[in-house]
């Protein structure tokens, strides 16, 4: 049994750390200590703050005390019967929430290249979201593309888009910060403007509307905007998952101008899979972590934040009242 410390939502607003206990790993299972956890910053924040509708997914999901996260980068400490192919000592990533330790199923684990930081590892599960967005939209080589909303997945789709050969890419977003990252990271074109106001440079920038645009605000009166700024027979890709879905408003523009929408979410990819020719969660996250090593990626320069786990009332509490001033925000588990 292992005594160790979890972050959990107790309620709206409300965030503790509590000492919770970790039983001895069972068969096929392996008990990993955390390093450092990534913040999930829209998720977490729709969730602390509860920015959600009664009866929507989210409101059926989040019951307190709730564990949030789900980024996770650790070391194994021990394994269960029938484990043979994950030791003690490995560094692992996993999809579980912020706590010092976890049982895990061994073959939910993401092994972690030799090469690649912690840090750099637990955005693993954020880039595999993005990139479900990516095969979802189908790209060509040379398409134009507009992001709306430069948070974490936004920062993602920037650089994945340039992987995929696009030739124009606008980002849109108020926040100049926020800019400056996607600039670095291959945005051709940078606008510090709400959805909105910016519609008509974006269609002056890509010649009349952008081949695929990306809602990835979690704002949902931002949707009509991103559907006026794709071209006819265009794509408009909801990566955002907004907790007000009821309130994300159809216009003309889909059926005057015949607009293809897709909605993406982390699940709709298989996460094991033994078909080789499939794009499970283990694969693609092999995939991120070969673009990082090979600095077709970056995101080590994405985080702005580091807390103990002793300060999760201060994260949370930042990301509520200044989040246009963080991206990459880090639970360093080895400062407790």
């Amino acid at each position: 049994m292992k005594e160790g410390w979890s972050v959990v939502f107790t309620g709206a607003n409300q965030v503790e750390v509590v000492k919770e206990s970790t039983p001895e790993p069972r068969s096929g299972e392996v008990l990993v200590e955390a390093q450092c956890t990534l913040i999930s910053t829209g998720t977490e924040g729709i969730i602390f703050a509860r920015l959600f509708d009664p009866g929507t997914h989210w409101d059926r999901w989040v019951q307190y005390p709730f564990h949030p996260g789900y980024s996770f980068v650790g070391r194994v400490q021990a394994v269960g019967p029938g484990v043979d192919h994950v030791h003690v000592g490995d560094r692992v990533a996993a999809r579980a929430n912020h706590r010092q330790y976890t049982n895990l199923p061994a073959q939910s684990l993401y092994p972690i290249p030799e090469g690649i930081s912690d840090e750099d590892a637990a955005w693993f599960g954020l880039a595999n979201i993005v990139q479900i967005a990516i095969r979802r939209a189908e790209h060509s080589l040379g398409d134009s593309v507009v992001i709306v909303g430069l948070g974490l997945l936004g920062q993602l789709v920037v650089q994945y888009v340039r992987l995929m050969g696009a030739r124009v890419v606008v980002a849109v977003d108020p926040a100049a910060r926020r800019l400056e990252m996607a600039k670095s990271h291959g945005a051709t074109h940078i606008l510090p403007l709400e959805a909105e106001a910016a519609v008509d440079e974006v269609l002056r920038l890509t010649g009349g509307g952008a081949d695929v645009v990306y809602d990835v605000t979690g704002h949902a009166r931002v949707f009509s905007s991103c559907l006026r700024m794709s071209r006819r027979l265009g794509k408009v890709v909801l990566l955002g998952d907004t907790g007000s879905p009821g309130q994300q408003c159809l216009t003309p523009d889909v059926v005057t101008r015949g607009l293809r929408i897709i909605g993406s979410h982390d699940s709709n990819a298989p996460h094991i899979s033994d078909d080789p020719a499939v794009w499970d969660h283990h694969r693609m996250a092999q995939l991120f972590y070969e673009y990082v090593l090979r600095g077709d990626m970056r995101v080590s320069d994405l985080v702005t934040h580091r807390y103990s786990p002793f300060e999760a009332a201060s994260a949370y509490a930042m990301l509520r009242e200044r989040r246009s001033e963080a991206m990459g925000v880090i639970f360093d588990w080895t400062r407790l």
